[in-house]
């Protein structure tokens, strides 16, 4: 249908979709090791070096597969001989692994599933966040004449997956309504109820759909999910809490999704629009996104420790908004869980705070 802003859209919506297939015979690192390793591990063998035991580094293969006094903690396809391994499965209570007054303790299973992760070449792998997607191959279904896309084959693969068929389709009184709903926030009329309802073309659901995201109703509908993660408000944030005029910055949230601007637009115009060549007002107005932040003007306050809080606010929601990667920790100490050390926090502040 469109591009721009509303691919975006469908691309949050598909975050949300589809989660990982049962595991199969082979143990997948993010899937099943990450999250053991760091809940019972990188406290003590992870990133932060101040924390760090015994010189052990566990979060990256590097540190795992290095020898401490000749051994390493993994050894590849071989759990007898992985340090790790023995550490996790030992009854002796001063080598056992993690230690008891740590609050934590693998069970039968999940000790199983590390040494047959180690079994297979204890691969690592990056957080898929930090991972170009790869297109996955369609996967097989058997009521194939169901399928119209390649969304419809992964839902009805994991349907019959578990024995469940597809639902029946949806009435078209039904249908209006979740649609309507769906990308306007508005139900349908009666008449409009009618008219889809009695309308014979073939094309009617893709007419109707054209149609409702033809609404100005659309633009007000979806554009809320923008302003949110634009900490938008209409009041100032603090104390007495009084109103402030940033409406305009709003209605050029909404215009921008009724127009479907291309998403690289979208963004360049936000953060950056004043230094286009010969920007318009529009564009101008766009930047209003970094004029988003809290602001107290109380008596008593002080003028400079606001400001910096602002720009600290800018930096922490454009990282947020723009790489979904939460950089406020690395404020006080290098990230604990992301790649993200203090010095380039600063760096990255240096940028807003002129």
């Amino acid at each position: 249908m469109r591009n721009g802003l509303f691919s975006w859209l469908v691309g949050v919506a598909g975050l949300f979709g589809f989660g990982h297939s049962a595991a199969g015979t082979n143990v997948d690192y993010n899937r099943d090791i990450r999250p053991l390793l760091s809940l019972n591990c990188f406290a003590c063998h992870g990133p932060d070096e101040e924390a760090r035991k015994a010189d052990l580094r566990l979060d990256i293969r590097e540190g795992a597969l290095g020898e401490r006094k000749g051994v390493p903690a993994i050894t590849p396809g071989d759990r007898g001989k992985s340090e790790l391994f023995v550490r996790i499965t030992t009854d002796d209570p001063d080598d056992r692994m993690p230690p008891e007054d740590s609050g934590h303790e693998l069970n039968q299973a999940e000790v199983e599933i590390i040494g047959k992760w180690i079994d297979q070449g204890a691969p690592y792998a990056r957080h898929w966040a930090f991972s170009p997607p790869v297109r996955p191959a369609l996967p097989g279904v058997v009521e194939s004449v169901w399928v119209r896309n390649g969304i419809d084959q992964f839902i009805l693969s994991g349907l019959e997956a578990a024995g469940d068929r597809p639902s029946p389709e949806a009435q078209r009184h039904v249908l209006i309504r979740r649609l309507s709903l769906d990308l306007t926030g508005l139900p349908p009329t009666p008449a409009e109820v009618e008219a889809f309802v009695n309308d014979k073309r073939a094309n009617a659901y893709e007419l109707l759909i054209d149609d409702l995201l033809s609404r100005p109703a659309y633009g007000e509908r979806w554009a809320r999910l923008w302003l949110d993660v634009a900490r938008y408000a209409d009041s100032a944030g603090y104390g007495s809490d009084p109103l402030r005029v940033i409406w305009k910055y709003r209605d050029w949230v909404i215009d921008a999704f009724n127009q479907n601007m291309p998403y690289n637009q979208f963004t360049i115009e936000q953060l950056a629009g004043d230094l286009l060549p010969e920007p318009s007002r529009d564009q101008l107005l766009a930047t209003a996104f970094h004029r988003n932040t809290k602001t107290n003007t109380e008596g008593g306050t002080d003028d400079e420790e606001f400001r910096v809080e602002a720009v600290r606010d800018r930096v922490d929601t454009t990282m947020q908004v723009w790489m979904g990667v939460t950089m406020g920790c690395a404020k006080c100490h290098s990230h604990k869980y992301d790649p993200i050390t203090q010095k380039e926090y600063y760096q990255f502040y240096a940028m807003f705070n002129q």
